[in-house]
């Protein structure tokens, strides 16, 4: 298994140690945003500058008496507070994003206005810690692009294929999802998943293994694909879920959650700066790993406190 983490202890493991990321944690004023803030700058992993409701977020802060002060920037809106962490990016005076209790779509749009996306389009992936699979799973895209066309699914295989590289995947497997393994013209992702994969056999997807069309059950166990017949590289080892579209990406990552114990991790790929975004839901360790994965993530890039600012 070329793989560098099993789990999520392990990668928490092996972020810690490197200096801490500065991180502007945009619509603070919330309990679980603020306890995995918290919790993440005591481990060494960020060192966060909290904008929201200044009152809000000193009053949350009494209750849960953190080790150190962090700064507090007052922004009466959630729009004022995403353009306000966008502010803070260019100006230097950070260099990641963490969405706290803000609506994606908010968060997002300074982010793209402003361009800090990368050379492909933005797209989001659930790192998944789930007992009853030997590796962590990356789920995508389940929260950023609605429903991607092919091209668009060919950037968001590279996104988390990249992501994957830099968290110690040497080769990473990925199923392409749909509900049947066979190529079904009325079904159109089995004909993007097709596609993909051959995209991937003629070099125009580089760096992973892509199978497809796979239904869930013959990605995760290679049982299910010898049943029913199924030659795979990729079943029963599968690293990235590609799903078809973010209703089923979000339905898939939150049964796994709260019907299967996951635990996840949520990241933004493709971007200029590490972005972490979680469900507003998620506890806060999952903001806790999510800031891990952005420490190890921006360290494994090269980037620190004195390089030039990605949106100056």
């Amino acid at each position: 298994m070329n793989i560098e983490f099993h789990n999520f202890d392990e990668l928490l493991e092996a972020a810690r140690g490197f200096p801490t990321l500065p991180v502007a944690v945009v619509d603070a004023d919330e309990q679980h945003v603020l306890e995995g803030a918290c919790e993440a700058a005591e481990a060494g992993f960020i060192d966060p500058v909290l904008i929201g409701h200044e009152r809000l977020i000193h009053s949350l802060l009494e209750k849960i008496k953190p080790h150190a002060a962090f700064s507090v920037i007052h922004a009466p809106t959630e729009e004022a507070a995403a353009e306000k962490g966008v502010d803070l990016i260019a100006d230097g005076k950070v260099k990641a994003l963490m969405k706290g209790y803000i609506h994606t779509a908010k968060f997002l749009h300074p982010i793209l206005t402003h361009h800090l996306e990368g050379e492909q389009r933005l797209s989001h992936v659930f790192l998944t810690d789930i007992k009853t699979y030997p590796k962590l799973l990356y789920i995508t895209d389940a929260a950023i692009n609605i429903t991607p066309d092919l091209l668009a699914k060919a950037d968001i295989v590279r996104n988390a294929a990249d992501l994957a590289h830099l968290l110690g995947v040497e080769t990473p497997k990925v199923a392409a999802l749909s509900a049947v393994e066979l190529i079904n013209p009325a079904i159109p992702s089995t004909i993007d998943a097709a596609c993909l994969a051959k995209m991937a056999d003629r070099g125009q997807i580089r760096g992973a293994i892509v199978d497809g069309p796979l239904a869930f059950d013959n990605a995760i166990s290679a049982e299910s694909a010898r049943i029913k017949g199924i030659r795979s590289d990729v079943a029963g080892d599968v690293d990235v879920l590609l799903v078809p579209d973010l209703v089923s990406g979000n339905i898939l990552a939150k049964d796994l959650e709260y019907l299967a114990g996951a635990q996840l991790a949520g990241f933004v790929a493709a971007s200029k700066v590490p972005i972490i975004l979680t469900s507003r839901a998620d506890p806060p360790r999952a903001r806790l790993v999510s800031c891990a994965v952005a420490a190890l993530v921006s360290h494994r890039q090269g980037i620190n406190a004195e390089g030039d600012s990605p949106a100056a």
